[in-house]
């Protein structure tokens, strides 16, 4: 995580001690850097740019789904990022921060009336579909309203992304896309019908990839398909590769973005040249946590130390409602002391104060810790706020992005009045 990082015997996010927002705000408090996620967006950006894909040749469509803050994608749709959302109020999200609806995919198995007719009226760039139902769902609705909707149909192609089952989404068993076998007969349906603009082939086969054979391989798939269309009639204007490439939690190596996409594009202009005599097609991505993953980290304060025969726990202010990823995939995340002490670390297993035994943050982690110390969980700016909730009736944490040595809060911390003031007593 480039821009956390310790100087001295403090830790820092960018160049302000993390101790510094702590004793302004409080805890626990999502901390974000603005110069990552301006990285992290380049990497996409720059080698699109590199491949010749300047100029509506590619469109990186961060995930909002990862994270969602006004002020995150405010900066992103700055720098030129479209948006990948999966529903209306991630749409409304996008339009509030300034995001062009030109530049918005939508995706998800499970769109409603309501949304469809919303994304409709915004004219959004496509909607990326998965199933012959919401086919003749969109095109009723779209009849109805007097539009056509672009659409690209998500594409199955089990592929085996090698990660976490809950994150899998390229596999038969997966409820995700049309199965490929039945792909060809659903682009058919799309074609004929009269509100509907067949404009692209969307993949996603996963999160957390650190290795891109299984993203390449599933690109094998989508040419196939694009050129089995080809065949009959049916021609393509973009392709949507998904997301999906991982992040470094602990000792993970991932592809590098540039690496990748310098295979997929030399891939994709070989087939272009050899098939259709070197006609481009445009190509879009959905990364999510690749961007903002390793941009944020979670501040939260030590409460008290428990020291037992087996096991000691440091019991902090954060809690699985505020950081959901270990409870449910049982993930890992780095956990660095604020200010480090000069003492001998002992083995503690970091927990909230949630009555759940599943509330738990890290596990058998080595610290040198005293109660009030502050604690950095890494890696924590990807499905850390979107997940969180309101659990044992606690607010959620603020959230603040850091330039340089200054920060701003991009969302205040929610006090107890706030979770029950749309709730009513009845006599």
């Amino acid at each position: 995580m480039t821009y956390f990082e310790r100087r001295g015997d403090a830790l820092y996010a960018e160049d302000l001690p993390l101790a510094q927002i702590a004793a302004q705000l409080g805890t626990p408090t999502y901390v974000y850097s603005r110069a990552a996620l301006t990285q992290n967006f380049l990497a996409y950006a720059n080698a699109c740019r590199a491949h010749g894909r300047g100029d509506g040749g590619a469109l990186v469509c961060y995930s909002v789904k990862s994270n969602s803050n006004l002020a995150v994608l405010n900066l992103l749709g700055k720098l030129g990022s479209g948006f990948d959302i999966v529903s209306g109020g991630e749409l409304l999200r996008v339009l509030a921060a300034g995001g062009d609806p030109k530049k918005i995919i939508f995706s998800g198995v499970g769109k409603s009336e309501e949304e469809m007719r919303l994304a409709l009226s915004h004219d959004i760039l496509c909607f990326n579909v998965e199933s012959i139902p919401e086919l003749h769902r969109l095109n009723a609705i779209a009849g109805s309203v007097g539009r056509q909707a672009r659409v690209s149909l998500r594409v199955n192609p089990d592929v085996d992304a090698k990660t976490h089952p809950y994150i899998s989404t390229g596999l038969k068993e997966n409820k995700f896309g049309i199965a490929f076998e039945d792909a060809l007969a659903t682009y058919r349906v799309g074609h004929e019908l009269p509100n509907i603009d067949v404009t692209g082939i969307d993949c996603h086969i996963g999160s957390q990839l650190l290795d891109d054979a299984p993203l390449l391989e599933a690109l094998e798939k989508v040419i196939e398909l694009a050129d089995q269309l080809h065949a009959n009639g049916i021609h393509l204007h973009h392709l949507d590769i998904g997301g999906g490439i991982g992040i470094t939690y602990d000792n993970e190596k991932p592809v590098a973005v540039a690496d990748y996409l310098a295979r997929l594009f030399t891939r994709i202009d070989r087939w272009r040249a050899e098939k259709y005599g070197g006609a481009p097609i445009s190509i879009m991505f959905e990364p999510g946590r690749s961007i903002v993953g390793n941009a944020g980290v979670l501040l939260t304060r030590v409460e008290y130390l428990k020291h037992g025969a087996s096991k000691n726990f440091a019991v902090v202010d954060a809690a699985m409602n505020d950081l959901m990823r270990p409870a449910m995939y049982d993930a890992w995340h780095g956990v660095q002391s604020v200010h480090r002490r000069d003492a001998s670390p002992l083995a503690y297993d970091v927990v909230g104060p949630v009555c759940e035994s599943g509330d738990w943050l890290a596990r058998d982690r080595q610290l040198a810790l005293e109660p009030g110390d502050l604690l950095a969980i890494m890696s924590a700016g990807a499905y850390g706020m979107t997940m969180a909730s309101n659990y044992n009736t606690r607010g959620r944490a603020a959230e603040v992005l850091v330039d340089g040595d200054r920060f701003s809060v991009i969302r205040r911390r929610e006090q107890a009045q706030d979770l029950f003031a749309l709730e009513s007593i009845v006599e």
